[in-house]
Order: C-alpha cells, then structure tokens, then sequence
C-alpha cells in the first residue's frame, strides 16, 4: 500500500514538474504559435500558387480515401497515431537549431488557413464552428511540441552544451509522455467520433 502511495506520489510530482517546464519554455510555446496563426491567415486570404494548391488538395483527398471506410475505432486510431507522429517529430527534430519546428508551424498554418478557406467558399462561414472542436486538444499538444522542439534546438547556443542538451530532452521527454500524449489521445477520441458522425 505504501509502495503504491510513492509511485502515485511520484507521478504527481513529474506531472508537475511537466507543467513547470512549459511554464518556463512559454516564449518559444507563443513564438511557434504567432508563426501557426499568421500563416494560417495567409493561407485563408492569399491565394495559394496552383502547385501548392494540388499539391495540398491532393493530400487532402488521399487521407479521405485512407479514412472512408473506417469504423469509429480505426479513425480514433488512425487520427492519434497521425497526430503522435507529427508531435514526436516536431519535438524531437527540433534539436537541429529548431529548424524542423519552424517549418511544421508555418506549413501547418498555411494548410489549415487554405482549408478554411476552401471550406468557406464551398458552404460559408458557419464551416469553421464545425471546424473548431477538432482544434480544441489537439493544437495546444502540437504547439507544446513545436515550442519545446524549438528551444531544444537552441542548446548548441549554450556554453554548457551537453549539459543544457540533457536537460532540455530530459523534461521535453517527460512533457511529451505526460501532457502531449493525453491531450492527443483526447483530441483523437473527440476527432475520431465527430469524423464517423459526420461523414
């Protein structure tokens, strides 16, 4: 009983220590989010080049037919698998001066950007309300992951470099398995449902 009081214990105390390092990594949490949403608003009101048009409405496409005869479970599945990858990477890449966290915020919110708009233009405004409960869980868990890739890239920036470089993996490591995960198992579940209703 008092072994499994500690381990309770325990993980309280690493999910807080989780909380803390977002707290002290928040200027590179809101640097990856100002990126997200001025793209996402270029990509909303200036038209995309033809190439990058196809390029992304081909991609679009591809995942309706991946995901058409899902059962709810597959597209819970499929969609926090997706979604795992994508921050486990966006995290994890970071760690060459940021670069990767950078390009995924600003292709990320152009893409969405164009797909609002896309969907604007075929069945107006009210589109993007239907569009928001997917974003809820989800985009927090990618912007963390962005944010905290970012600043582990910045370790070769500081004198005590391997040093620097284990701490920051060490609590990103920790933030990704006890808030990422749960946030886009969340995301997943609410996303996988709305899609098998909707569709």
């Amino acid at each position: 009983m008092e072994k499994k009081r500690a381990k309770e214990f325990s993980i309280k105390e690493e999910y807080g220590k989780s909380w803390q390092y977002i707290k002290k990594s928040k200027k590179f949490i809101y640097s990856v989010v100002i990126i997200f949403f001025i793209f996402s608003i270029v990509g909303f009101f200036i038209p995309a080049p033809e190439f990058i048009g196809e390029e992304i409405l081909r991609f679009i496409q591809g995942l309706i037919e991946k995901t058409s005869n899902m059962s709810a479970f597959e597209l819970i599945k499929f969609l926090f698998v997706n979604n795992l990858q994508s921050g486990f990477y966006g995290l994890f890449f970071g760690v060459v001066l940021g670069i990767f966290p950078l390009i995924a915020a600003v292709a990320n919110g152009y893409m969405l950007g164009f797909v609002a708009s896309m969907s604007v233009q075929s069945t107006g405004t009210f589109v993007l309300w239907r569009l928001l409960p997917h974003g809820i869980f989800e985009l927090p868990a990618i912007f963390i992951s962005l944010g905290l890739g970012l600043k582990l890239g910045m370790f070769i920036f500081h004198k005590k470099k391997s040093l620097v470089f284990r701490e920051y993996f060490t609590n990103s490591l920790r933030v990704f398995l006890l808030v990422v995960v749960p946030l886009l198992l969340i995301a997943g579940i609410i996303e996988g449902i709305l899609f098998f209703v909707l569709r």
